[in-house]
């Protein structure tokens, strides 16, 4: 497998996320030798949320040309791209963007959904997600469709623009993004009748291959704009939950990674398809035969960003810490509608218990997150998916040490964090392949672990009843079904 394992070889993690582009350089042996960001920003009105592709790339090329100062090219092994889960929009024939970017959480297309369930329900039923929700991919493929005049445009994932940008020419898209465009992972296909069906021609679409695929190498254009030497392969990518999942080492059957970012995103891996009945959990494929079960909330450190805009977080969680408030508020990062651990379009923010100034408030939504991530996982626990694995928290939530404490004190379970693990990393990480390494072997070679947190028995035991009284409020308010309810009761009985 080359050198790509030392400490000489250099890989490069692209991240693109909500709010900012990412690019890290890490060594085959897992050092962060760089890091560098730019922000991103994006437009909201209602449902819709969308951001200027063309700032992807200067954002990322940007970032990338800073990561990369002082570290000789000769080192450079490769590259991997992760992007937002579903964010789309329409190209040219040169890959000049049509449209904007219509983001991971835009919902416009929800007068679409009926139609794609309709004419894919075989396959979604196949795929064990049952159903797609309104923000995936392929409704608002057909939102753009009928809203927009360009006969000839193709369609593009987040990450497609950046990698073919980077090869200078069109690029295979990954089959993680394209999950919710309707791609077929178990027979690895377009499903061209079911796509014909709802007025989808072939040519709109891109070709697909597996994660970890070399699709091009860095032109000199590219290389001139973002310091990437030319010729750099660029390995295919993955969605940024299942990078994140890659960068906390979460590879084997039972394990799992909770992203705590804007959103709660969980991913775990299964040795079979996991199929939900309720449509809110869907599979990515994974290494060696392995699936990656996962779903993405609505609920996280959203909320606290809209309700404490600019604030001292370190101040609010030393006053929080201090309260022993047991006041819990439903954290949605929106003004409403739930999509994991159950799906509520009509859900919105409230609070169980008195809340008495900022502190408890801020403990309140730290507090509801550990909540909704505990549900989480009674919800995949209860449509069979392997939860007893270990457990790697990681997103920026997880710097904040005591909310990681309070979210393994309500759990009720060890958790680690790794050192640098993110997005960026994972794609670093998935980057080495290039070289001949397999995934396993990169990831032990180059994920490193900084602390590792054990519950408290006494905390877990005073917040349990906490835990239960919010499952029944969010059960009472007609959100959460009362089998899913029933099962996180005995499982905080046990």
């Amino acid at each position: 497998m080359s050198d790509a394992l030392t400490a000489d070889a250099v890989h490069l993690g692209l991240d693109l996320g909500t709010q900012s582009a990412r690019a890290v350089a890490v060594d085959g042996t897992g050092r962060l030798l760089a890091a560098a960001s730019r922000p991103l920003t994006g437009h909201r009105d209602g449902p819709r949320h969308e951001q200027d592709p063309e700032q992807w790339w200067s954002a990322l090329a940007g970032a990338a040309r800073e990561a990369l100062t002082g570290i000789d090219p000769a080192r450079v092994r490769g590259l991997a791209v992760d992007a937002t889960s579903g964010t789309v929009l329409l190209a040219d024939e040169r890959g000049t963007p049509l449209t904007p970017g219509l983001m991971y959480d835009d919902g416009r297309a929800r007068a679409y959904t009926s139609r794609v369930n309709t004419a894919g329900a075989k396959v979604w039923q196949e795929l064990g997600y049952r159903t797609m929700q309104p923000s995936w991919a392929l409704p608002k493929l057909l939102w753009l469709l009928d809203n927009t005049d360009f006969p000839d445009a193709r369609l593009l994932h987040q990450a497609d623009l950046i990698t073919w940008r980077l090869a200078g020419r069109p690029t295979a898209t990954d089959a993680s993004h394209a999950l919710k465009t309707g791609y077929h992972l178990i027979e690895e296909r377009w499903p061209e009748r079911e796509l014909a069906a709802l007025g989808i021609p072939p040519f709109l679409l891109p070709d697909v291959v597996r994660p970890g695929t070399v699709i091009g190498t860095v032109c000199g254009t590219a290389a001139t704009a973002t310091g990437i030497p030319p010729g750099t392969p660029i390995v295919a990518g993955m969605t940024d939950g299942c990078a994140a999942q890659i960068g906390a080492g979460a590879l084997t059957p039972g394990a799992w990674n909770s992203v705590l970012g804007t959103t709660l995103v969980f991913k775990g891996v299964s040795p079979h398809l996991v199929r939900d009945p309720g449509g809110v959990v869907y599979c990515h494929r994974g290494p060696g035969g392995t699936w990656l079960p996962g779903g993405a909330s609505s609920s996280g450190a959203g909320a606290i960003a809209r309700r404490f805009p600019g604030a001292d977080l370190a101040a609010l969680t030393a006053g929080a810490a201090a309260t022993g408030s047991t006041a819990v508020a439903y954290p949605l990062a929106g003004a409403g509608g739930e999509r994991f651990p159950f799906r509520a379009p009509d859900a919105t923010p409230f609070v169980l218990g008195d809340v008495s100034g900022d502190a408890e408030e801020f403990h309140a939504l730290l507090l509801g997150v550990a909540c909704v991530e505990r549900l989480c996982f009674d919800y995949l626990d209860h449509i069979g998916a392997p939860v007893d694995g270990p457990l790697t928290l990681t997103g920026g939530g997880a710097r904040n040490s005591y909310w990681s404490q309070l979210r393994a004190d309500v759990l009720g379970r060890d958790v680690t964090l790794p050192e640098h693990a993110e997005s960026a990393t994972g794609m670093a990480v998935l980057a080495a392949t290039a070289s001949g390494a397999t995934l396993e072997e990169a990831a032990a070679a180059m994920v490193r672990l900084r602390e590792e947190r054990a519950p408290d028995p006494a905390r877990t035991a005073r917040l349990l009843p906490v835990y239960l009284d919010f499952v029944d409020e969010l059960t009472r308010r007609g959100w959460l079904d009362r089998s899913v309810a029933a099962h996180a009761r005995r499982k905080a009985e046990q």
